[in-house]
């Protein structure tokens, strides 16, 4: 049985087809003004890859901020839930979620089966996402891939004041004026961001093992800065920008039955 699951992010869409509990294909697309359209070029993107025949596919579910306009869907599914069904698909043992893409972060606490215990979502400001260090990465005028590397050559950590990426961004340039390394900077950012995400984590409970999902995964000064905050080392899959968009075809599978 092939099932499909598509997750309407608010920066990329993501498509991941699933037969009998093994990834067929992937793919994913920038969301763009247009996310219906985008959708269904990264749906055709993923089919054709995989040579997967659209017409065997029994169930799609959507998820993501945007899964209600997400096209020829049979069914919808939260954000959080999807994360726990991928998580869960991925690896038995994590018993708490760390979640954080472009606009928003999550800590999410699971049961063994996948079910969501308890969530906590950082939806009010941007500080505790991947748009944040991104606005930074430009502050600094480097790449957001170059802007991980920096913060793992800093051992000096530098507070940063300002709760607002508005505000933050006004404090990095006063912080270059001020001749601080690019790589000190980076970390300050990073830390920053880490730790709205712990304390927002600790709110719902940190129960080992824990697990970071989501596009800010990829960023390995994020996931230092992460680790030193929880005093323990995370774990990050492979794709863990997709892990939603297998959650949502999990379910499918599931629904189909």
């Amino acid at each position: 049985m092939i099932t499909a699951g598509i997750d309407m992010g608010a920066k990329y869409i993501k498509v991941v087809l699933l037969k009998d509990g093994v990834v067929q294909g992937r793919a994913i697309a920038a969301t763009g003004f247009e996310p219906t359209a985008s959708a269904l070029e990264c749906f055709e993107r993923a089919t054709k890859e995989s040579s997967v025949d659209k017409s065997s596919i029994v169930h799609i579910t959507s998820t993501g901020a945007g899964r209600k306009a997400a096209p020829n869907v049979d069914s919808d599914i939260t954000d959080v839930s999807a994360t726990a069904k991928g998580v869960v698909h991925l690896m038995k043992g994590v018993r708490t979620v760390i979640d954080v893409g472009a606009e928003e972060g999550r800590g999410i606490k699971i049961e063994a089966d996948g079910k969501v215990v308890d969530f906590a979502v950082n939806e009010k400001c941007a500080a505790g996402a991947g748009a944040f260090a991104e606005a930074m990465s430009r502050a600094l005028e480097v790449s957001i891939g170059e802007f991980g590397q920096l913060s793992l050559k800093s051992e000096k950590t530098i507070p940063m004041n300002a709760q607002c990426a508005v505000f933050a961004e006004s404090e990095v340039v006063s912080l270059v004026h001020a001749k601080t390394p690019k790589h000190d900077i980076a970390r300050s950012v990073h830390d920053a961001i880490a730790s709205r995400i712990v304390s927002m984590v600790r709110r719902v409970g940190i129960e080992k093992e824990v697990a970071l999902v989501g596009g800010v995964s990829h960023n390995p000064g994020f996931e230092d800065s992460l680790n030193r905050g929880l005093e323990m080392q995370v774990i990050v899959p492979e794709y863990p920008e997709y892990v939603g968009a297998l959650g949502a075809a999990v379910v499918a599978c599931e629904r189909a039955k």
